[in-house]
């Protein structure tokens, strides 16, 4: 027994949605996207600042115990490598390795700068250029020193 026409035809109307409403559907998730995306992208620049001072605390305080056991913080040319890797020259007061993992890079992929001495007085420099990966800048490129 089959239906009727007029009920075949109102189950078919019925059945799925109109192109209007899949418009005003994707209108709105396209303006949702357009407010909340670059409110997240914003922390995400925010998160990478605060990675990159963190990581620098952890590398000062690795140089810190490294000049405890040395007498000095490691010279320019040994860089963030002798906090790994016993120096040359270190003999028998290298109590290293004063990382438990390998020396990390930025939150940019961009090795730390480090100094001896540092500018200003400091015993050293240890620094980010940031996220445009160049010297200055203002922002989020702006470099992070520690």
């Amino acid at each position: 027994m089959s239906l009727p026409n007029h009920i075949r035809t109102t189950r078919l109307r019925h059945a799925g949605f109109t192109l209007l409403e899949l418009l005003v559907v994707l209108l709105i998730i396209a303006m949702l996207a357009g407010y909340v995306g670059p409110k997240l992208f914003g922390e995400l620049d925010k998160a990478k600042v605060k990675t990159a001072t963190g990581q620098m605390k952890a590398l000062g305080d690795a140089l810190d115990r490294y000049r405890l056991d040395m007498g000095a913080y490691p010279a320019t040319e040994q860089g963030l490598d002798a906090l790994t890797a016993q120096p040359a020259d270190a003999g028998q007061r290298w109590q290293g390795p004063y990382l438990t993992r390998a020396i990390p890079a930025d939150p940019w992929g961009q090795p730390y700068r480090y100094a001896v001495p540092g500018t200003g007085g400091k015993d050293y420099d240890l620094s980010s250029t940031g996220a445009d990966g160049k010297p200055g800048g203002t922002g989020h490129a702006a470099d992070i020193a520690w």
